[in-house]
């Protein structure tokens, strides 16, 4: 028993140690530099960041004074010239931070670099919507410096940045109404006929390589039925393969049809219904315009006494 507590005191004593490290040392912060945001506020957020990072850490944080000093009259924004700065002021860790505008927004971009391997700690990159908005992103900036962890780790209740409260975009969809006409020719059932014609509905709901959507059609009866399509191509000519699944209402009138499963002897008109299922295959022509014209060939069955299938032949526009 004394072992296992002996075990648990010693490696509570290494986790402490190593926590402290990360947060302990001294740390060379070199000027903020930007392009196209004014000195003065590019000053300012580096004096939050200062004062911040005390507050967080207990790094020995090196004045600007000797910082200065140190840089002369050139301009450090590599991470090989911030070795070279952290061997000069003996720090183990040199922050480079940039500060750029994008639009309304300000990228901030910061690297904290490791003297004694001249490797990159972190390398982080965070959004302020304003310039207001810098006080709160240089906290987040700051606390991930003294803990070394990557900026979206320290979000609490408190110091959530502007651009963490913006609800993402979802992606759009592309809504097309359409109609299609062709023919239907049956391969087993439908009273033995030749064929007949066919009128379709289509509501229909495209996202990259996909569409998805619901057809109405009239079809020897009526058939309603969710369907989608695999696209192949992003082009005006963009071929699909997809299947349906749905609902047939097929109309049965002749006295004389007899099928291997159900036979008709009452002469008058019997509306035969069951799940219908297809297979479809086709061509999207002018995929990329608001209308689209299009080519498709589908098998269908339909799950009924009659035991109907056959395949369908339509052309229409989106």
């Amino acid at each position: 028993m004394k072992k296992i507590t002996l075990i648990f005191i010693v490696l509570f004593f290494v986790i402490s140690v190593k926590a402290q490290d990360t947060t302990s040392g001294k740390i060379a912060i070199l000027p903020f530099v930007s392009n196209g945001i004014d000195p003065v506020s590019v000053q300012t957020a580096e004096s939050i960041f200062r004062m911040d990072l005390g507050k967080v850490s207990q790094k020995n944080i090196i004045s600007e004074k000797k910082v200065q000093e140190a840089i002369g009259e050139n301009e450090c924004t590599e991470h090989e010239c911030a070795k070279e700065i952290g061997e000069k002021l003996d720090a183990d860790e040199v922050l480079l931070c940039k500060l750029n505008p994008l639009g309304e927004k300000i990228i901030i971009q910061y690297i904290l670099v490791q003297k004694s391997t001249g490797k990159n700690i972190l390398a982080e990159q965070a959004t302020a919507t304003s310039l207001e908005d810098l006080d709160a992103v240089m906290l987040r900036v700051a606390l991930s410096v003294a803990k070394h962890t990557p900026f979206s780790a320290n979000v609490e209740v408190g110091n959530v940045v502007d651009q963490e409260t913006i609800e993402p975009k979802s992606r759009t969809s592309r809504f097309n109404f359409g109609v299609g006409f062709g023919y239907l020719f049956p391969t087993e059932g439908y009273d033995d006929d030749d064929k007949s014609f066919t009128f379709n509905l289509y509501f229909d709901y495209e996202i990259p390589d996909v569409a998805v959507g619901m057809m109405l059609g009239a079809r020897n009866g009526v058939a309603l039925a969710l369907y989608g399509n695999y696209l192949f191509s992003r082009t005006d000519l963009c071929p699909y393969l997809g299947g349906g699944l749905g609902f047939h209402w097929i109309s049965h009138s002749s006295p004389s049809y007899t099928s291997p499963t159900y036979t008709n002897s009452s002469g008058s008109e019997i509306d035969e219904d069951g799940i219908e299922l297809g297979l479809g295959a086709g061509l999207r022509i002018l995929h990329t315009y608001d209308i689209q014209l299009f080519i498709n060939v589908e098998y269908i069955i339909t799950f009924n006494d009659y035991n109907d299938k056959s395949i369908v032949l339509t052309i229409g526009i989106l």
